[in-house]
């Protein structure tokens, strides 16, 4: 049952559409740009591998440049080679006119893109990025085009028709250029050697940057904020070391200040359901031996794993010789927007 579209008081009950139609156009428009990359996909060539050699090739930056819509595409498909490891940057046809042609040097590479071939802006740029010997690569639906003929390089995106149902609208041809710049972007980077670090070093904001970025050093609390008891203190004494350092455990140390057990506040509640004697008891007694512990230099995200493989809360961290020198939490995590 399709689902009813809300009245609009402000349009005539006579043009209200209905929700079937609705429904068919929406789903027309994305089989028709379906369809479009998937016949662009065959038509990759010779050209598409020339391309991608060119900006791997090249010591300046990618110039990315187009009017209108594609110029719209054409920001994105700069921002995507940028955060991939390829320099890139967008400059508009109509204000290269007027100097900022200025930005491209003899080492850059230009993608410029135009689904006519025939922006007025743009093909008035052409003889003058032809004459500095700047590799063109053209991103176009009419192969017999002013861009066409003067590319080096020419990625085809014609579509047979536009998703807009009157044929008018850029819709599939934007998409066409949007996937291609996409596919150009992935070949690029993957035939650089791109990896995930190298991601996350360029997004040092987002998520994936902080799990690949941040480290447990960066996130523990420190050797002096590491709650700490020798074997031989009372349940008393690591009760309070518990809860003057707020971590919900303590390490118990030898006199290296090395970790030979833990104890947490969940231990404890579970010695008081059994109706243990807790006046007699030290913190060898009740400690888990051998705690589990992560160096400082491993990732945050390891950390987490462990946790959660292990289904504990807290984690000692040590050093190289199996010193103590910091611990976390959850909840340190969870600032740190690692989990």
């Amino acid at each position: 049952m399709n689902p009813r579209i809300p009245d609009n008081p402000l349009m005539p009950s006579s043009i209200r559409p209905d929700s079937a139609r609705l429904l068919a156009l929406a789903q027309d428009a994305l089989r028709t740009e379906a369809q479009a990359v998937l016949d662009m996909a065959l038509r990759l060539d010779d050209h598409f591998v020339r391309a991608v050699d060119a900006m791997l090739q090249c010591n300046g930056r990618v110039v990315v440049s187009g009017m209108g819509k594609s110029g719209h595409v054409g920001r994105k498909i700069a921002a995507t080679l940028a955060s991939t490891g390829t320099p890139a940057f967008f400059m508009h046809p109509a204000e290269a006119s007027h100097g900022d042609l200025g930005m491209i040097t003899a080492q850059d590479v230009v993608l410029a893109m135009s689904n006519s071939g025939e922006s007025e802006e743009l093909t008035a740029i052409l003889p003058l990025i032809k004459r500095m010997g700047v590799p063109l690569i053209a991103m176009t639906g009419k192969l017999d085009s002013t861009l066409a003929r003067h590319a080096d390089m020419l990625l085809n995106t014609a579509v047979d028709k536009e998703a807009c149902p009157h044929n008018l609208a850029p819709t599939a041809s934007t998409t066409a250029q949007l996937a291609m710049g996409d596919a150009l972007a992935v070949a690029v980077l993957d035939a650089r050697g791109f990896a995930a670090d190298d991601f996350a070093r360029s997004h040092p904001g987002g998520a994936l940057g902080r799990k690949l970025l941040t480290l447990v050093s960066d996130v523990m609390r420190p050797q002096d904020q590491a709650p700490r008891v020798r074997g031989d203190a009372s349940l008393a004494d690591v009760m309070r070391e518990i809860s003057a350092k707020g971590l919900g455990a303590t390490a118990v140390v030898n006199e290296q200040d090395q970790p030979i057990g833990i104890f947490t506040d969940g231990d404890l509640r579970r010695l008081i359901e059994k109706g243990a004697q807790l006046q007699s008891l030290t913190a060898q007694d009740v400690m888990h031996a051998s705690p589990h512990h992560i160096a400082p230099g491993a990732l945050a995200v390891e950390a987490a794993a462990l946790m959660e493989a292990y289904r504990i809360n807290s984690i000692l961290v040590v050093d190289a010789g199996g010193k103590l020198v910091g611990a976390l939490n959850n909840h340190d995590l969870m600032r740190a927007k690692v989990i």
